[in-house]
């Protein structure tokens, strides 16, 4: 049985899903079973917010794979993936399943992440929201009753972080609209989020390294970063330099353009979607 893996409910959003999932498109829903998995700590799966708050157990991102694994093995009846592909999160899952199930999948294509630990600025700015957030006398321990200010603070960082400067810019050219454009964003947030779920979700990529067992990636990978993504920046050269070391694995870095969105270029497929093209056909048994 085949399958084709992913993460995020995000992206049944048209400028991915209308992308790519419609028939004779590059993952034709009527050719292939699609797997869209809310990971722990996110979307309906199983979260602080759903009622033990800071009891919640703890979770990195390899407890994550592992309750897809089982997930797609036991509870789907799934034993192969055609395609294991992820943005962001789902990027990096998608390195590490590489690693601990090779011969699960025909190939693996990671998008907006590299296979690197948490360090430097990306450290930082996770690391920024998390002490906010458990520093903030409004956060009772996990106990608030209603969503502390250090949510709002998370939010504004998000919103520095998940596009280009120049598109920023444009929406938000004076004082007066930049202050609107942000409240719009971070009241959305605050709305829809909650806090201890944005705590843990960012906490989780404590255990995140793949360096050590790129070697033992064995399917082919295509990895897709676009040049204006903050939180992945190409001029570190990690991306450029790791590849080498993935036996058949490739990386393209897409050029900032009008068309890119920084991190947020991971969701635009008409960017990408000629490559993930390429990648099923050089794959194809």
């Amino acid at each position: 049985m085949h399958g084709t893996t992913g993460s995020g409910a995000q992206f049944i959003r048209p400028e991915f899903a209308g992308e790519l999932f419609g028939k004779d498109q590059p993952l034709d829903a009527t050719k292939f079973f699609i797997v869209l998995p809310d990971g722990i700590g996110h979307g309906k799966s199983s979260k602080p917010s759903d009622g033990m708050h800071a009891k919640f157990p703890r979770y990195g991102y390899l407890d994550m794979i592992e309750a897809q694994y089982r997930f797609l093995t036991k509870g789907l009846g799934v034993d192969h993936a055609r395609l294991v592909m992820g943005t962001s999160m789902g990027g990096m899952h998608a390195w590490l399943w590489g690693e601990l199930h090779p011969d699960f999948m025909d190939a693996l294509m990671p998008l907006a992440s590299l296979p690197t630990q948490i360090s430097a600025r990306n450290r930082a700015w996770r690391r920024s929201v998390i002490d906010t957030i458990r520093n903030d006398p409004a956060w009772t321990g996990g106990e608030y009753k209603t969503q502390p200010p250090s949510l709002r603070t998370a939010a504004e960082m998000l919103w520095l972080m998940s596009s280009n400067p120049v598109l920023r810019q444009k929406e938000a050219p004076t004082f007066a609209k930049a202050d609107e454009v942000l409240e719009k964003f971070v009241d959305g947030i605050v709305k829809n989020d909650d806090a201890n779920d944005v705590l843990y979700a960012l906490e989780a990529s404590h255990d995140y390294d793949p360096g050590p067992d790129l070697e033992k990636i064995r399917a082919p990978l295509l990895a897709v970063n676009s040049a204006d993504d903050l939180i992945n920046p190409p001029e570190l050269g990690i991306l450029e330099r790791e590849i080498k070391r993935v036996p058949h694995g490739r990386a393209i870095v897409i050029p900032m353009s009008d068309k890119t969105r920084g991190h947020g270029s991971h969701t635009i497929a008409a960017l990408w979607k000629d490559e993930l093209m390429k990648l099923l056909h050089e794959t194809q048994r």
